[in-house]
């Protein structure tokens, strides 16, 4: 197989794609773990703990996904210069070892988006457990 220069080059706006979600994906949990502090220091609901076990694996998930992906760009990277410095065979395997990674970063990303909704669920079984109430604006 011939690896050309375009070949390791298209990676790139996938990578940046990639990096735009992860960092929206981090932005957003860092506004649910503030909003969750806050609820925190106004009371402890049972689900509070359940909520935070559940922010800690996906933050670390998130950083792992960051982290995986800054390898799979320098990987490609290297390729490219392998490639100029006409080391075909070596950059073969960089861009090999570019596109594993980033298909790494990607389950390590669904496994994040299966985790929230796993969030969700916890609000949810604790609505289902607990009694109607009646909202504010129901008359009495």
């Amino acid at each position: 197989m011939e690896l050309t220069l375009t070949s390791p080059a298209v990676l790139f706006p996938a990578i940046s794609l990639l990096f735009l979600a992860f960092t929206n994906r981090s932005l957003h949990l860092s506004a649910l773990v503030r909003k969750l502090h806050s609820d925190w220091l106004l009371g402890h609901e049972p689900s509070l703990r359940a909520q935070v076990e559940n922010l800690r694996q996906r933050i670390e998930l998130i950083r792992w996904c960051q982290a995986v992906g800054i390898v799979s760009l320098l990987g490609c990277l290297a390729s490219i210069l392998s490639l100029i410095a006409a080391r075909e065979q070596f950059s073969l395997w960089l861009f090999t070892f570019s596109v594993v990674t980033m298909a790494i970063s990607l389950l390590l990303a669904l496994w994040e988006v299966l985790l929230s909704g796993g969030a969700l669920n916890i609000y949810l079984n604790e609505m289902a457990r607990q009694p109607d109430r009646k909202t504010p604006h129901e008359p009495q």
